[in-house]
């Protein structure tokens, strides 16, 4: 069947190995601990300033955010320097920090994805280390946010840029064919039940009642959703993962649901890449779609006033209880700089997570906010009050139970993984393959890379 040939080692992955070779012999990020072993906190001293090198990957908009709250920092205060430095994709961003050695940055953005990578690393300082020597309290922020970064009870990274998919549907669509625009569908039956009716074609034009982007993250959010584990040992929580148990109930009940109504003509297969099914969202051709909180802005804009948006939470089977799973990137302090540095880093990333400027953050960015406080900000109540489509994902974000399936799958081969099921997705609704042999071939490929990884960092 085609779609399950072995994809080969891209360089990301060589690198990534080479690292991890290089990585298990480091002493594992707890670097400043005094002879007690605690970890120790160092004070700027008056009259000394120190640079901080922040690397991302953000682009664009976010980029241009990023710049302003730099600078927005650095005329805060006159301790701490940081300079922003953007290095291209999160893959490249990666390839580039393992390369630089000591001369890597002091903070580093890095993909949700990529947290056992980085802990695995040997190259970072835990942020749980400054939250304990600092006495700085967490309490305040979004439990399921910090639930993601956190493993064996310890904070590791801090959220940064953070978003999780909904549903978008075309209310003037839902008017047209007599639905509630006020009543989204909740689960399985009634998505396609409404993806039937709003599936019209005039003058030789169809629009589509959905079309789902056949993407790694969405397959990860509808196993959540139904309350199931992407990998063994609760997600890789409780232990290391060892297999991928992708190939369940939930997974081809997922996969079905979307190559019936693709069969069925009442959703369109748009490919892999949410960019197209935005696109097709945004002028009309489809009248329900999924994407990120994040696209919002986007979403908004393509649209203009040719229709009227409403969000809602994504679907599911009738009775599932699970929730969503967090997507984005957080920030890492690397214990290659010396420790100073680490703590001038300390103060900036603390900076960020104040509520006004989390606000700032959420309003140019379209992420959620990681504190609670920040919704209290005026400026970011004005903002919602503008876009009320928002209001959906927080809702969603905080009626999602926090569970090691919620908290999100945690292996070193995640960005393969993801390949991997999109492929088997695709060979599906193609009719290549049925849910059940391509899941159960993608589980088999996700558990070798698995292995190969567990035997490649020398687990301890």
């Amino acid at each position: 069947m085609r779609g399950f040939r072995r994809p080969f080692l891209t360089l990301w992955a060589l690198v990534l190995i080479l690292a991890l070779l290089a990585g298990c012999t480091r002493s594992g990020g707890g670097g400043g601990a005094g002879s007690d072993g605690e970890f120790q906190k160092v004070e700027i001293q008056p009259g000394e300033r120190v640079k901080v090198t922040f690397w991302h990957a953000m682009g664009g908009v976010a980029g241009e955010a990023v710049d302003r709250l730099v600078q927005r920092f650095n005329s805060s205060q006159d301790r701490v320097e940081v300079e922003a430095v953007y290095q291209g994709s999160y893959d490249d961003a990666l390839q580039k920090l393992r390369a630089a050695g000591p001369e890597g940055p002091t903070i580093m953005q890095v993909y949700e994805i990529g947290s056992r990578f980085m802990i695995d690393s040997g190259m970072i300082t835990p942020m749980q280390n400054f939250i304990d020597a600092d006495g700085f309290s967490t309490e305040d922020f979004e439990p399921n946010i910090l639930g993601y970064y956190t493993f064996d009870g310890r904070l590791y990274s801090m959220p940064f840029n953070t978003s999780t998919p909904i549903v978008y549907y075309n209310k003037d669509a839902f008017r047209e064919v007599g639905l509630d625009p006020e009543q989204p569908p909740r689960t399985f039956e009634e998505f396609k039940e409404y993806a039937r009716k709003l599936t019209v074609t005039q003058g030789g034009e169809t629009r589509h009642g959905a079309s789902i982007a056949l993407y790694g993250w969405f397959f990860e959010q509808f196993l959540a959703v139904q309350g199931a584990h992407y990998v063994d040992n609760d997600n890789g929580r409780s232990a290391r993962a060892t297999k991928a148990i992708i190939n369940s109930p939930e997974g081809e009940r997922f996969v079905n649901w979307l190559k019936e109504m693709v069969d069925e003509g009442v959703a369109i297969n748009l490919g892999r890449r949410t960019a197209e099914t935005q696109a097709a969202f945004s002028s009309g051709r489809v009248a329900m779609t999924m994407d990120s909180t994040a696209a919002l802005g986007n979403i908004l804009a393509g649209v203009g006033d040719k229709f009227e948006i409403g969000t809602a939470f994504l679907p599911r089977p009738e009775g599932a209880n699970g929730g969503v799973i967090i997507g984005g990137a957080s920030l890492w302090i690397t214990n290659t700089r010396p420790l100073k540095e680490q703590w001038a880093a300390w103060e900036f990333v603390k900076w960020l997570t104040r509520p006004e400027v989390q606000a700032e953050w959420s309003i140019a960015t379209g992420y959620f906010p990681i504190r609670k406080a920040a919704y209290d900000e005026q400026i970011l109540k004005d903002w919602h009050a503008q876009r009320p489509q928002f209001i959906t994902a927080i809702e969603q974000l905080r009626s999602s139970p926090l569970t090691t399936v919620t908290q999100g799958a945690v292996i070193g081969t995640f960005p393969q993984a993801r390949q991997i099921v999109e492929a088997a997705m695709e060979s599906v609704i193609l009719g290549q393959a049925t849910a059940s042999e391509a899941l159960a071939k993608a589980a088999e490929e996700i558990t070798k890379g698995i292995e190969d990884y567990n035997r490649t960092t020398q687990a301890q």
